[in-house]
């Protein structure tokens, strides 16, 4: 059976670059499982010419398969092993945009844009619609969506996506940096914040932005559309539609950092917050949708979390390779994942 290297992209960070071999030997058994038909084996973490790589093999890959794989988040590049050689196989990423989009950003606080990317790999890979990820233009929520590096991780994916976060000073950077990056790119694009109005009172502020990938798609009326709400996340249906998203991406507070806020307050409670949440979020995603969370594994139990999911009438995934992405942060946060999908009635 032929055998091959994914070479894994360096990271700045790292301490995620000590994970990033065993984070995506995990993501990319979810997609061999999902999206390659199970034809993925053998995946394990090998070095050749002490340079680190992770190892699999698989039968018939096409030039399908490589195209899903070229988007796995720590994927540099790709070789067939032959004998002792290496022989370069192209790889042709989803990316619509340059990656500055996803890199500029500099924050105490960020999620690490390669976790990101796994996060929405893993969600969509997870869903019914894996099948249609580099085909059909996916709609992505991230509710806990903070300065936004998800939604753009969206957009460089070609998918329509919506954030919503109760930060004020998160929403008015994540504004003024997309605005501003638009206008630099030169990309056709509108983008303004407005006020949402119920029973004539001003609940909400929301970012509205559309974005052509070029001037034709723009033109043709198939830009990308943004949405970002300032608002609470437990009010998630009250700005979306039921059913509306095919996947949902949310890196939970972390309780050590960050603050969770539910019920108006500043909690140190990423439970409570998950608990509050969690039946909003669900009423808004697709059946057959997935939904992809991260955690501080200090601050609340896998079960507990798992128990907040199905709670809210979704099916954990709780089970081989998705046992398979706990890794450390920093002293106070080990993070872990924790995928589930809403099931077709």
């Amino acid at each position: 059976m032929p055998s091959y290297a994914l070479l894994v992209r360096p990271a700045l960070n790292r301490v995620y670059a000590d994970s990033s071999v065993d984070l995506m030997a995990a993501e990319l058994a979810v997609f061999g499982d999902r999206a390659l038909g199970g034809r993925v084996g053998e995946i394990e973490p090998v070095r050749i010419g002490g340079v680190p790589y992770l190892g699999f093999e698989a039968e018939d890959l096409e030039e399908r398969d490589v195209r899903y794989l070229a988007n796995l988040s720590s994927a540099y590049a790709l070789f067939e092993r032959q004998g002792d050689l290496l022989a370069p196989v192209e790889l042709t990423p989803l990316d619509k945009f340059d990656d500055d989009l996803i890199t500029i950003q500099k924050y105490s606080g960020k999620t690490n844009e390669h976790f990101t990317k796994l996060m929405l790999n893993l969600a969509v890979a997870s869903s019914d619609f894996a099948g249609e990820m580099l085909d059909r233009r996916l709609r992505v929520l991230d509710p806990l969506c903070g300065r936004g590096t998800t939604l753009n991780q969206a957009l460089m994916y070609g998918y329509d996506t919506a954030g919503i976060d109760l930060d004020t000073k998160d929403f008015d950077i994540y504004a003024a940096f997309l605005q501003t990056w638009l206008k630099r790119k030169r990309l056709k694009h509108t983008a303004d914040v407005t006020r949402v109005r119920r029973d004539g009172k001003v609940v909400a502020r929301r970012l509205t932005a559309s974005v052509g990938v070029d001037k034709e798609s723009y033109k043709a009326g198939e830009a990308l559309n943004l949405d970002y709400v300032n608002a609470d996340t437990t009010e998630a249906p009250r700005f979306h539609r039921t059913a509306t998203f095919d996947v949902i991406v949310a890196d939970a507070p972390y309780g050590v950092q960050h603050g969770s806020r539910a019920g108006g307050g500043l909690h140190r409670g990423p439970l409570e917050l998950m608990q509050a949440a969690l039946p909003g979020w669900a009423k808004v995603l697709r059946p057959g949708g997935a939904i992809a969370l991260s955690w501080n594994t200090n601050v609340v139990p896998r079960a507990a979390l798992v128990d907040a999911l199905a709670a809210a009438y979704l099916t954990p995934l709780d089970e081989g390779a998705y046992l398979g992405f706990s890794h450390r942060v920093d002293q106070a946060i080990v993070r872990d994942v924790v995928v589930a999908r809403k099931q077709v009635l």
